[in-house]
């Protein structure tokens, strides 16, 4: 199959080819003979007259030579509807309301071109809020924002974490200590940086161990790394001085994988991510931009950019 693919992605002057998903992604897109096309978000524009939703993209080639990794041809504005198979809505978050009204736009594609992961449903499923629904394989957590309803949580649980509702790669995650110190000076800061409410969970000491990432491409799992926190840091994200190591899942993490893969599908989440503490614990369902497929591949041999794709086109022909 014969593909037009536009990515929607950050410039690409700033991908790190060693480990970057989307990269890995047009890499693949490439050696299946598709036609690659990439584009900012910042220049999706929507006219009602037409019904038509246009960017100012540019073919692409890319190659794995580290300060050589692209050539781009020159920019024109084309028709996502009529010019495009597939859009990879790939851009790095904040999950901020230009992500939505990016996705809402998108959303206008229904029926003429696929999307992935589906637009609405990425607006239905921020990474924290979503993963509530599988609330009986989380840790004890609280969105709140009021302070005393914070506090009581700490006291009852020790020692916490508390992190933006709609924060990505590990920013802004900071460890309360079980004596609350600098808990109301936090909640002060949080509140002045985010309209929205916190996440607050108890501190988990498994994360020593490591904080898995586990991959889904279209509710079934495709692999697993095992993120583990460097010196100093107790956060395991790979962005945040990380490291990983090959992982297998433990029947627990099987059970959550299980549990939501059929949801998943239903909800065209093609690519997702979801994070794992200890073995047992799921923290996040990472739906917007996730990431790790590289390094799941380098341990187990695997091409989950393949899967990816396959997956795409299956739907596409269904």
């Amino acid at each position: 199959m014969t593909l037009r693919i536009a990515m929607q992605m950050d410039p690409m002057e700033s991908v790190k080819i060693a480990g970057d998903s989307s990269f890995a992604l047009m890499l693949s897109a490439q050696e299946r003979g598709y036609t690659v096309w990439h584009y900012d978000v910042g220049t999706l524009a929507y006219d009602t007259g037409e019904d038509k939703l246009t960017a100012y993209a540019a073919p692409v080639t890319v190659q794995r030579v580290e300060g050589n990794h692209f050539t781009m041809g020159d920019h024109q504005l084309i028709d996502l509807a009529e010019d495009i198979d597939v859009v990879m809505m790939r851009q790095d978050p904040p999950f901020d309301l230009g992500y939505i009204s990016a996705a809402l736009l998108l959303d206008r594609l229904k029926g003429r071109t696929l999307v992935a992961n589906d637009p609405r449903e990425v607006v239905n499923a921020p990474e924290k809020m979503f993963v509530l629904d599988y609330a009986q394989f989380m840790p004890p957590t609280l969105i709140a924002r009021r302070l005393e309803d914070i506090q009581d949580f700490q006291m009852k649980h020790g020692a916490v974490v508390v992190k933006p509702l709609h924060g990505n790669g590990g920013k802004a995650i900071f460890k309360i200590d079980a004596d609350g110190t600098n808990m109301s000076a936090l909640s002060e800061v949080f509140n002045q940086t985010w309209p929205e409410p916190h996440m607050v969970q108890p501190f988990l000491p498994e994360v020593s161990e490591g904080d898995k990432r586990i991959v889904l491409v279209d509710g079934v799992v495709t692999g697993a790394i095992n993120r583990k926190p460097g010196e100093g840091e107790f956060r395991s994200n790979l962005a945040q001085g990380g490291y990983a190591e090959a992982a297998q899942l433990t029947p627990r993490e099987q059970e959550i994988c299980d549990a939501m893969g059929p949801e998943l599908k239903k909800r065209g989440l093609i690519f997702v991510g979801i994070d794992v503490i200890g073995g047992k614990w799921l923290t996040e369902i990472n739906v917007t931009s996730p990431t790790g497929i590289v390094a799941i591949d380098a341990f187990n041999g695997t091409n989950t950019a393949v899967l990816i794709w396959d997956a795409i086109e299956a739907r596409l022909v269904a």
